[in-house]
């Protein structure tokens, strides 16, 4: 077959940049396919301090390394959407909206996507007040109210980010105290910009063209703040191709694997990164683990060919 491959890496965050860095180096005929580099990292709102080599660098600027490293290997990449995954004989077939692929071996490491809430107006205002990245869309809020919703790690980085931009910036938390980190949570109470509303439950977000205000629960009290923005920082779910039967899933719907080698149930099938059901999301733990299912497809396509 002309598409046939030894591994297939579908996404192209850290963990499958790395996955093909390894599988490069490793003699394997490899195809990345992709819609975009980089995926959450690219919209990180502050400077990264834990990933080694580095001090301190922004999300796009890391991801930008990573790309240019993998595109001076030896690897096929296609700027396309894997929508389905299914066994042909003893190897896998890829299909993707523009074209099919059989390869020996998978990497899964299409990472996670924005969870939605799903209260009145979300939908309506996105991109019209309603955002998910503060990257793209902070600047549009020059010395404006704005509201982040979701006290985590993530919520409490857009808010550090914003201080530089935004006039005032509420962050509502669902649970009755906030999830960051302590070092985050120091930063942006230094700004003095920020109120933190823990035991708020948004309701609605409401406007005319555009976001104006936003209405929530605050212990069994429902209030209203004026604000021109809404960033949505509440988690993230797994983005999964159609797999048909080839992996077990965990209660929020991410693959389970062998942590060791970073197969699923199905042999020659992997997953690594934020798709999986690692405990620790971190950008480091999915480089590593894209690493470690490189290798490990490595053996399996070895021993599969000594078998032929």
């Amino acid at each position: 077959m002309e598409n046939m491959y030894d591994l297939i890496i579908t996404g192209a965050g850290p963990a499958g940049m790395t996955a093909g860095i390894y599988a490069s180096r490793l003699n394997l005929k490899t195809l990345l396919i992709t819609k975009t580099f980089g995926g959450q990292i690219s919209s990180k709102a502050v400077g990264i301090e834990n990933y080694p080599g580095f001090s301190s660098i922004q999300g796009p600027d890391l991801i930008k390394k990573m790309e240019q490293h993998l595109k001076t290997l030896p690897i096929d990449i296609e700027l396309d959407e894997v929508v389905e995954i299914k066994k042909k004989g003893k190897n896998f077939l890829i299909l993707t909206k523009n074209k099919e692929y059989e390869t020996c071996s998978v990497i899964l490491a299409t990472g996670s996507t924005y969870k939605h809430l799903g209260v009145p107006g979300e939908k309506k205002f996105l991109g019209k007040g309603v955002s998910h990245c503060s990257v793209c869309d902070g600047p549009l809020f020059k010395g404006k109210d704005v509201a982040i919703i979701g006290g985590g790690n993530a919520g409490f980085e857009t808010a550090a980010f914003l201080t530089n931009i935004a006039k005032k910036i509420y962050i509502l938390e669902f649970s009755d105290e906030v999830k960051a980190f302590e070092h985050i949570q120091d930063i942006v109470k230094a700004s003095g910009k920020v109120e933190i509303i823990t035991q708020a439950a948004l309701k609605e977000i409401k406007g005319e063209k555009m976001v104006s205000s936003i209405v929530f629960d605050h212990k069994g009290k429902e209030k209203t703040l004026e604000v021109k923005g809404v960033f949505i920082e509440v988690g993230y779910i797994p983005a999964v191709p159609n797999v048909n039967d080839l992996v077990d899933f965990n209660e929020q719907g991410e693959i389970k694997v062998e942590f060791e080698t970073m197969q699923t149930k199905t042999p020659g099938l992997y997953a690594a990164g934020d798709v999986n059901a690692g405990q620790f999301k971190q950008i480091v733990a999915a480089a590593g683990e894209g690493a470690k299912a490189a290798l490990a497809a490595h053996n399996y396509i070895k021993h599969k060919k000594i078998e032929r």
